[in-house]
């Protein structure tokens, strides 16, 4: 079976408990005091030496990482930065290359289509003076047999209509201030 626990007074407490609280128990209180300053001594010792430079490197590697992060990420910033406007003058250079080649080619193609044109041109010109040349022969020829036939015909409707028989030359030269 348990003890009672006694007082300081070596009495029993009532209900077998003691009789205070024992850090405030005066008996006790320098032995107290000694402990807590060479507990507090070794914590602060502990503490100033071996836990808080430890949390200082921690904190110190931390803002170092962090610096190190931002420069890199300024230094990364920069790169694509000129990256951009290398891509962007590349773009320019590529597109003005593009518009001189377009225009090259356009201004080619243009004396290409001028020269077939201008040839295509005097290739019909030719040909329509040839044809002018044909169709004046035709109605040279044609007229050189209209006025023969005109006169055939006048011969014959004379025949008929007077019954008489006039010299050719005299129809021919009728015919022709005619025609």
């Amino acid at each position: 079976m348990a003890q009672p626990v006694q007082t300081s007074t070596g009495a029993p407490a009532p209900g077998g408990h003691g009789g205070g609280f024992p850090p405030f128990d005066s008996h006790s209180f320098g032995s107290q005091l000694v402990f807590f300053a060479i507990a507090f001594g070794l914590l602060y010792v502990l503490m100033s030496r071996v836990a808080l430079p430890r949390v200082a490197g921690i904190l110190e590697a931390r803002h170092k990482t962090v610096e190190n992060d931002i420069e890199a990420a300024a230094k990364m910033k920069a790169e694509t930065d000129a990256a951009i406007a290398a891509y962007e003058k590349a773009l320019m250079e590529a597109k003005g290359r593009a518009q001189t080649i377009a225009g090259e080619t356009r201004d080619r193609l243009a004396a290409e289509t001028d020269a077939k044109r201008k040839a295509l041109e005097a290739d019909l010109a030719a040909k329509l003076t040839e044809a002018e040349k044909t169709i004046a022969a035709s109605k040279a020829a044609a007229m050189a047999n209209v006025s023969q036939i005109a006169g055939d015909a006048a011969e014959a409707i004379i025949k008929q209509v007077a019954g008489e028989s006039v010299p050719r030359a005299s129809i021919d030269a009728a015919v022709a201030k005619a025609v």
